[in-house]
């Protein structure tokens, strides 16, 4: 056998060693968390791994870089009488691209892989951002699913204390995320302070506290601007606020911008104000940048710890906010220690190649399993 029939037949084995997963997404996630996708697939693809993602029709997939991915929209034609034609139109790319396993990135689209596992007799991986609860209780199947991933210890604790017959099955997977060597936290003197923040949900009067705070600092001579991204279906409500606070001048509203770390690199102090029981991509972003965080405790904090990777506030009380914000202000150089701590802490626990190398493992595995 000459030199290039080895290779070729060496490298047809390496090819059937890899598994071949079939990524779905929602427009939701492919819109929340287009970093996380898009350095996955990077990932997969430095790994030789190909894959195949299937999206909705209208998902806009314009901010991810695809590596060796295919991409399918589906359904092709989204009218209720073409449901059997789209279908079979997915399962006949399916067959062509052989599949060895399936990853469903987000909770609503459980069910949709759940019956494509049936349908194609393979296991599945579930990926679970969120311990919110939906109408209906998140559906598992026993039979395919084989592992189930959290971004946070906190999420894998829940889900194994809301599902504990799955809670052998349940794997803490940390998000991967890029480390600069430079922090960005007060690194250009001659910059405006800039603090960087997340609207409030509609409704949402907390938020007012931390705008008084804004403005006690403004009247003692504090020289700063305030980002507050993505303001929506409260824009409304948050103009007003600046407005009767005469911060229309400090506090300027922007979209949420995607991807967001152009936006984060350019701040200063990232203040991490709603929480909610979803894993928040935007503050991995801002600490992986070096910008010295402020948070309030509560939902998936599990990159918060006090002193060390972030100042902590109580969002209830004007004063604590203002304290917060004031000692990050009046001595830079320990808002530079906060930031270069929790730049080493994500350098530490979020690295691209631990997070590919636990995902094709997970493939790994979930593809070896016997059908049953």
């Amino acid at each position: 056998m000459d030199e290039e029939k080895v290779n070729s037949t060496s490298n047809t084995r390496h090819e059937n060693d890899l598994p071949r997963p079939v990524l779905v997404v929602s427009k939701q996630m492919a819109r929340e968390h287009s970093v996380f996708l898009e350095r996955l697939l990077v990932g997969l693809a430095v790994e030789s791994v190909r894959a195949l993602l299937i999206c909705p029709p209208d998902c806009d997939m314009r901010s991810v870089s695809f590596g060796i991915v295919e991409l399918v929209r589906h359904p092709a034609v989204d009218l209720p009488f073409f449901r059997k034609y789209n279908r079979n139109r997915l399962l006949e790319r399916l067959e062509k691209y052989r599949p060895t396993v399936l990853h469903c990135l987000c909770r609503s689209r459980v069910a949709f892989t759940r019956k494509l596992a049936r349908q194609l007799n393979l296991p599945y991986v579930l990926t679970v951002n969120s311990l919110r609860r939906g109408r209906r209780q998140l559906s598992i199947s026993s039979k395919r699913c084989v592992r189930i991933t959290a971004p946070a210890q906190s999420i894998a604790l829940g889900l194994a204390k809301a599902h504990p017959r799955f809670s052998e099955r349940i794997e803490h997977v940390n998000i991967a995320t890029f480390v600069p060597n430079k922090t960005n936290c007060f690194s250009d003197t001659g910059r405006l302070t800039s603090i960087v923040t997340t609207a409030p949900p509609k409704n949402d009067r907390s938020f007012e506290n931390l705008l008084e705070a804004v403005r006690r600092l403004a009247i003692e001579g504090h020289e700063f601007l305030v980002v507050v991204m993505d303001a929506g279906a409260g824009e409304k409500q948050l103009r007003k606020a600046v407005s009767s606070r005469g911060l229309s001048g400090i506090v300027i509203r922007v979209p949420q911008i995607r991807p967001s770390r152009p936006v984060l690199a350019a701040g200063d102090i990232f203040v991490r104000f709603v929480t909610g029981p979803a894993f928040e991509p935007l503050l991995l972003e801002a600490m992986s940048l070096g910008m010295a965080v402020a948070a309030s405790r509560g939902g998936v904090d599990d990159l918060i710890i006090e002193g060390q990777t972030a100042a902590v506030f109580d969002p209830q009380d004007k004063l604590s906010i203002y304290t917060c914000l004031k000692e990050l202000l009046n001595v830079p150089e320990a808002s530079r220690r906060i930031a270069a701590a929790a730049q080493k802490y994500v350098r530490e626990n979020h690295s691209l190649d631990d997070m590919i190398s636990s995902f094709v493992r997970i493939y790994r595995d979930a593809s070896a399993k016997p059908n049953r």
